[in-house]
């Protein structure tokens, strides 16, 4: 990962395009970062937008506590929940 200061970004965004490859580069502000440039390669923009949808998040986030909490389901198990939903 590159971080860049805004105060140091003096070329094109062009020019830091071409320097992504497979690093992000991470634009701050003093010390906070405030941006990101990172290559699309090998990721969709649905998965982007879910990742930084603070909605998203919290579920994924439940789902951690509960698997932590009340442990995993089965492959059986969830077959046998949908089984009984149709």
């Amino acid at each position: 990962m590159i971080t860049l200061n805004k105060n140091d970004a003096k070329a094109s965004l062009a020019d830091y395009v071409d320097q992504i490859n497979n690093d992000p580069i991470v634009v701050t502000v003093g010390d906070k970062p405030v941006a990101v440039l990172l290559p699309l390669d090998n990721i969709d923009l649905e998965t982007l937008s879910l990742s930084l949808n603070p909605q998203f998040q919290a579920i994924i986030e439940r789902s951690r506590l509960r698997d932590e909490t009340e442990g995993r389901l089965s492959s059986e198990e969830v077959r046998r929940m949908f089984a009984a939903e149709k």
